[in-house]
């Protein structure tokens, strides 16, 4: 994020063509892309309706497209699986996307990319000629500009970059340390549960009372008797029946 526009929406700064899709798994990356609209609409939405005193629910993105290639292609499906999570969970919550930086390349890339987004997002983008500074300069103030703009004709958002705080890049610029803390405070709070034990369980049964131990024993012992005079009982017959 790099400012704000004149009507007080955020504007967020997205190096397109410097991103290294194929460095980790599609879901990594989708992972960081919903922790970054998470963060923009319970964060960076409402600071920003409090700072400017009504209801802000869109943002502005800019897409910088310095150093893209054909090979970006190969990305089709992370695209895809963006755009639709961004079309069923975050519909409307971008005004414009603003194209700048585009190389030569990117006309051909665009004819492959704009038959997969929706009808609604492909209306919001803008191709705005070389880093687009004029055209923003329209709807922000330079303070607000990604530092990718602020040049214009230079064709590379490398050569306005410094490594300092201003780059919309760096990991030291206030917005990335902020959305790190966020990210760290929000998985601080998770309360992580057992896994439930699967399979057999143990059942805890009470210890018998003494004097109930003792009846059982007595009517067992009985019982015992009973058994061994039916025995006795049954061997006189069988004598009785031999001697006869």
């Amino acid at each position: 994020m790099s400012g704000y526009s004149k009507e007080g929406l955020p504007v967020i700064a997205v190096g397109v063509g410097l991103s290294t899709y194929d460095k980790a798994s599609i879901n990594y990356y989708v992972q960081s892309h919903i922790q970054m609209n998470e963060y923009r609409d319970r964060v960076i939405l409402p600071s920003a309706t409090k700072k400017f005193g009504r209801y802000i629910g869109t943002c502005i993105k800019i897409l910088d497209m310095t150093g893209l290639k054909i090979s970006a292609l190969n990305q089709l499906k992370f695209l895809s699986v963006i755009s639709t999570i961004d079309d069923m969970n975050y519909p409307e919550k971008t005004r414009t996307y603003y194209i700048v930086n585009a190389p030569y390349i990117f006309s051909a890339c665009w004819k492959v990319v704009r038959p997969l987004l929706q009808e609604r997002t492909r209306r919001k983008v803008q191709v705005l000629s070389g880093s687009g500074k004029d055209e923003l300069l329209k709807i922000m103030d330079y303070e607000s500009i990604p530092h990718f703009c602020r040049r214009e004709g230079s064709g590379s958002s490398r050569q306005s970059r410094n490594g300092t705080v201003g780059d919309c890049y760096s990991l030291y610029h206030s917005f990335h340390q902020q959305l790190y803390n966020h990210v760290k405070q929000q998985a601080a709070l998770i309360n992580h549960v057992a896994p439930v034990k699967q399979g057999s369980f143990h059942v805890d049964f009470p210890e018998p009372d003494a004097k109930d131990v003792k009846i059982a024993k007595t009517i067992e012992s009985e019982f015992r008797k009973l058994g061994n005079q039916k025995e006795l009982s049954h061997s006189l017959r069988e004598l009785k029946i031999i001697g006869d």
